[in-house]
């Protein structure tokens, strides 16, 4: 039976680019969650009959959460749903599942990277038939209804038994439990070289993944132990837990700082990885050696063809403007077309579309390629694996002939968390008023060549995106960038983004903290972090 639900709209429902994020008490309020679903559903034409992939990350009231989704899809009239057996799907196989079957769309219910557990956080993600997050045109419609909502629709069916495999029926919607790992290793298959990764394992070759207890931990049993015969153990906190283990699932050296030190360590194996709630992001590390989400986009780029998915070639390599140039030096010199975007993976979708680029990345350790519509962790532990299976070198001994052929990107980010909003825009409006007067200046062995505030016009679409984020460039490549990052859920977060850039006959072998250290301290009295903010260092650097 339907019901049809009286409600009143939630003040505080508009949804970013990553979906709307919350504390999970916030989304545990009565009719809070149905009236967010009911409001995308309402925002949308031609779903009847249609089919939805769902799943989550498997964070605290994720499952009570898909038996919700499931009810007003079916009250709404959608045809069928594709849902993860357990609630469990990363994001990236959402997209894979959404682009195989070319559904209508997907909902993903995860905050991706922030911490879980009842008092931690909780999302909703709502993905467009092309696998991509939704653009804003979606956003903004579906925050319209949010705020003019009086009543949402609702089977009154039981629960759902989501842990069996197979198809049932609410009202008349079917429910297909589905692997959450088979479609997405179906197409890992079609893009590396499985053969020679095995070979590689098989003569000696050690990894450890770290999956943080997160949504990858079933991916990484099944792929690297599984199909590519690494060896047991290869994964650790592998098992899928509401908290996260009591952690927060952000692939970085400080969160994953476990997984850093053991890689750092004289026990430490071959190669490393980790990657985050939703499985949409990625650390790689080698022997004694941490690689940057920058240089591992621009070495993925350099050695690509190495892989079968990207044997003929590249159309293009596309990074977000925080993150370094060094991809850029790696298409001027292959040959490619090298764009530079806002923050966001859906400024990357417009691009591979409309086929512009093959790989995108965004320093805040995302990584992805036209084989979906979002970032993905497992692939690009899987591309450095396919990369290392042919050139049988170490990981240190790849990042240093890039650097030799490249030069290198001295390369940071500092992050000020949960900081006070008004502190935060006060300090961006006195950057953006300092672009003026800054270039030409010379702050010690620094001297700006240009500063903006920086402003997108996309190739495919036309639109601009201005507002992206405070630039100050200084002569022979070096950067300083400035952004609030809108991905938590208390206060703002100011990314402060340091890069020096030396060339290929330079000094490529020192600490980055140390190599960057005036240019750091420059970062902080530029902006007055200090004093208008009232934090003496960051809260994380990576």
């Amino acid at each position: 039976m339907i019901r049809t639900v009286a409600t009143k709209p939630f003040p505080d429902q508009r949804p970013g680019t990553s979906g709307l994020r919350k504390q999970v008490p916030v989304f545990q309020q009565p009719g809070y969650l149905e009236n967010f679903i009911q409001s995308i559903f309402d925002s949308l034409e031609g779903f009847q009959g249609q089919t939805l992939v769902l799943g989550g990350d498997g964070r605290f009231f994720n499952r009570e959460a898909i038996q919700i989704v499931v009810k007003i899809a079916a009250a709404n009239g959608f045809g069928r749903i594709v849902v993860g057996q357990g609630g469990i799907l990363s994001t990236p196989a959402v997209s894979a599942l959404i682009r195989a079957r070319h559904t209508f769309g997907g909902i993903i219910l995860s905050a991706s990277h922030n911490p879980g557990g009842p008092h931690g956080d909780f999302g909703v993600k709502y993905n467009i038939g092309g696998g991509g997050p939704a653009p804003e045109n979606v956003t903004e419609a579906i925050f319209a209804k949010s705020k003019a909502i009086s009543a949402y629709k609702i089977s009154d069916a039981p629960d759902i038994d989501i842990d069996r495999l197979g198809t049932v029926k609410v009202e008349s919607m079917d429910i297909e439990v589905v692997d959450p790992v088979a479609q997405y290793l179906s197409l890992m298959k079609t893009l590396f070289d499985f053969d020679a990764i095995r070979s590689l394992f098989a003569s000696g070759f050690r990894m450890r993944f770290d999956a943080l207890h997160a949504v990858t931990g079933p991916y990484a049993h099944a792929i690297f132990e599984g199909e590519l015969k690494s060896g047991a153990g290869t994964v650790v906190n592998g098992t899928p837990l509401p908290d996260f283990g009591g952690h927060h699932p952000d692939p970085n050296p400080t969160y994953a700082k476990d997984l850093y030190d053991f890689m750092m360590s004289a026990s430490a194996p071959d190669f490393g990885g980790a990657s985050d709630g939703d499985g949409d992001r990625n650390m790689i590390l080698g022997r004694g050696v941490y690689v940057t989400p920058s240089d591992s986009l621009a070495i993925l780029a350099a050695n690509a063809t190495l892989a079968p998915g990207y044997a003929k070639g590249l159309a293009g390599v596309a990074r977000s403007m925080p993150t370094s140039a060094a991809s850029d030096r790696v298409a001027a010199k292959i040959g490619i077309r090298s764009y530079e975007t806002p923050t966001g993976w859906k400024f990357f979708g417009n691009l591979l579309d409309a086929g512009l680029a093959t790989l995108c990345g965004e320093e805040s350790f995302g990584t992805g390629s036209n084989h979906i519509r979002e970032k993905d962790g497992v692939w690009a532990v899987l591309f450095w694996l396919n990369i290392l299976a042919h050139r049988r070198i170490s990981v240190k001994e790849l990042v240093t002939e890039h650097w030799r052929t490249y030069g290198r990107n001295y390369y940071t980010r500092h992050d000020y968390e949960e900081i006070d909003l008004n502190a935060a825009n006060g300090l961006m409006g006195a950057l953006r008023d300092a672009t003026k007067s800054l270039p030409g200046k010379s702050f010690g062995a620094h001297k700006v060549e240009a500063a903006d505030d920086f402003a997108y016009h996309d190739p495919v679409d036309h639109s601009v995106a201005d507002h992206q984020g405070v630039r100050v460039m200084f002569e022979g490549g070096s950067r300083i960038v400035y952004r609030l990052s809108g991905t938590g859920t208390v206060g703002a977060t100011l990314r402060v983004y340091i890069e020096h850039y030396e060339p290929p006959a330079g000094k490529l072998d020192q600490e980055t903290q140390a190599a960057l250290a005036d240019l750091i301290a420059l970062s902080r009295s530029l902006a007055e972090i200090e004093k208008r903010t009232g934090r003496k260092a960051p809260s994380v650097i990576t």
